[in-house]
Formats: structure tokens, C-alpha cells, sequence
């Protein structure tokens, strides 16, 4: 998770454009869908930008949205312990790559607070005999799973919390969120792990993380995961995983299938252009 420092030239300037823009479209448009038909249809005559018209089109989503919807869920959160030590944690952080931690007691049931990596780096090598991490843990901020994104990205940027810790209808832990989770569904994957060189086919990232070119040949994508996916009907694997989907996905649409979880990264109205792709643990049912 970064910072998300990228959050101010979107959310209420983009809507404000939009609602200019709209005042000049003819028929005015009488619900979200007509709104995004006359979108697709300045894109069409070259009005607008297909990465615009993206954008548009994730900010009117952000609007229909929940925290649920895209949270990091309680099983996949990156966490610390109370009692952590410092030569425990630093190998935490830097091999997860994120910026902000919770902090659970001893039995994973609260959250009492949440680490800054950078709040380490003023921290001496040889105190860890004095080290609490309650000394340097920020109070969390928690949210229902059923808020709306686009009042929790309102709330993210007047508070300046780029973290929210989301709770169940039963006040339990349900995962968490982060300003750029939010900002991804507007501008997609904000990081660039997706920009893969143009030799490579598969590139690794955090953990059980994968981007992946779809135009990878199943062989190759077999060789690479040990899987068995079939390569009698197609070549690649973005054609597989677009027969799985049984239409051409969009940005952000995800599946599972074969073991694996694929998440559609970047696509036009054709094709797929790039995959994430999660390994799942043995014997995981899909969610």
C-alpha cells in the first residue's frame, strides 16, 4: 500500500468536469448508463481519450461502490503483533513493500493502532531492548464495510488517514482499505508493476503476486507456474482467460479458475491487454 499521494488531481475535480461536460451533450442524459453511452460515443468520434473515458467511467463507479466491495480482506492483511520485536519486524516490512501496518493484540482480535514504516527509520539499531511499538503506533481509524467510496475518499483527503481498518455489522475486524484501493478504481493500479519490459512475459512482485502479459503462451505460462492449463484451443493465456469470462472483461473484472485468480489490469473493447495473477492456496474455494 503506498501513500497515495496521487489523490488530489482526481475525485472532485473529475466530477466537476464531468458535470460542465454534460451540460453541452445532447439528449441530456437521464441516468448513469445513458451518461456512459454518450461517453463511449465521444470516444468513438475522438472527442475524448480512451484513458479519459476510463477515468470517467471509474469515477462514476466509485459513486456506486462499497468499502466491501474492494477492501483487503481479514485473511490477506498484513499485520504486526503487540509484542513484536524490532528484528521481527523490519524483515516484515521491507519484504511486504507497504507503507502502513495494523498492529493486533496477542489473540488477532483488535486493532489497537497502526504502524508507519518510515516512523522505524528514526528508531537507533540498538534499542531494540527498549523498543514498544506503542510508542510509535498511530491511532487506527474504522469504518463500516457498507460506507460508499467516494465519502470514504472525501473522508481519506480531509483527514489526511491514507488507512481505514473496516468492521463487520458485529463490530469484528473484516478487513481494510486504503486511500489508493480507492484511487485505483478511478485511475487503475496505481503502482507499476504492470509495466512489464518487453522481453518478459511474467514478472513476480510482493508475495504471491504476478503480472502477466496475456499475450503469454499457455506453454509458457505453464512452464513458469508448474500449472496445465490446455493449449489445444488457444494460444495464450489472455484468450483462455477471456473464454473464461465468456465475454471481453473490462478493467478490474477478476475470475478464478485453475488454481489461480486472474484480474484484468489493462483491456480495450477486444482484448486484454494484462492479467494479475494470484496463486490460491491448495483446496481455496473461490470467495
Amino acid at each position: 500500500m503506498n501513500d497515495g499521494q496521487s489523490s488530489r488531481p482526481y475525485s472532485g475535480s473529475m466530477s466537476n468536469w464531468l458535470r460542465r461536460s454534460m451540460k453541452f451533450l445532447t439528449p441530456a442524459p437521464t441516468d448513469r448508463q445513458h451518461i456512459i453511452e454518450l461517453l463511449h460515443e465521444a470516444e468513438h468520434h475522438h472527442l475524448i481519450d480512451t484513458g479519459t473515458v476510463a477515468m470517467m467511467e471509474g469515477a462514476l463507479l466509485v459513486s456506486e461502490l462499497k468499502v466491501r466491495d474492494i477492501m483487503v480482506p481479514r485473511s490477506k492483511m498484513v499485520f504486526i503483533e503487540e509484542d513484536a520485536k524490532l528484528a521481527d519486524i523490519l524483515p516484515e516490512v521491507i519484504e511486504s513493500g507497504h507503507s502502513r501496518f495494523p498492529v493486533l493484540d496477542d489473540k488477532h482480535a483488535k486493532v489497537l493502532g497502526i504502524l508507519l514504516a518510515k516512523d522505524l527509520l528514526a528508531i537507533p539499531i540498538n534499542t531494540e531492548s527498549s523498543f514498544d511499538i506503542k510508542d510509535i503506533m498511530r491511532p487506527p481509524v474504522f469504518i463500516p464495510d457498507s460506507k460508499r467510496l467516494n465519502i470514504l475518499l472525501r473522508e481519506f483527503r480531509a483527514s489526511r488517514n491514507h488507512l481505514a481498518i473496516v468492521l463487520d455489522e458485529y463490530g469484528e475486524i473484516d478487513g481494510l482499505v486504503s486511500i489508493e484501493d480507492v484511487i485505483e478504481q478511478i485511475v487503475g493500479e496505481i503502482d507499476d508493476e504492470h509495466d512489464i519490459e518487453d522481453e518478459e512475459f511474467i514478472r513476480q512482485h510482493r508475495g504471491n503476486r504476478f503480472t502477466v502479459k496475456a499475450h503469454t503462451p499457455i506453454d509458457t505460462f505453464n512452464e513458469y507456474f508448474a500449472s496445465k492449463f490446455d493449449d489445444a484451443t488457444f494460444d495464450t493465456i489472455g484468450g483462455l482467460a477471456t473464454d473464461e469470462f465468456g465475454h471481453v472483461p473490462g478493467r478490474a473484472e477478476k475470475i478464478e479458475f485453475g488454481g489461480f485468480e486472474f484480474k484484468v489490469l489493462r483491456a480495450d473493447k477486444r482484448r486484454i491487454h494484462v492479467l494479475r495473477v494470484i496463486r490460491l492456496a491448495e483446496g481455496r474455494e473461490p470467495d
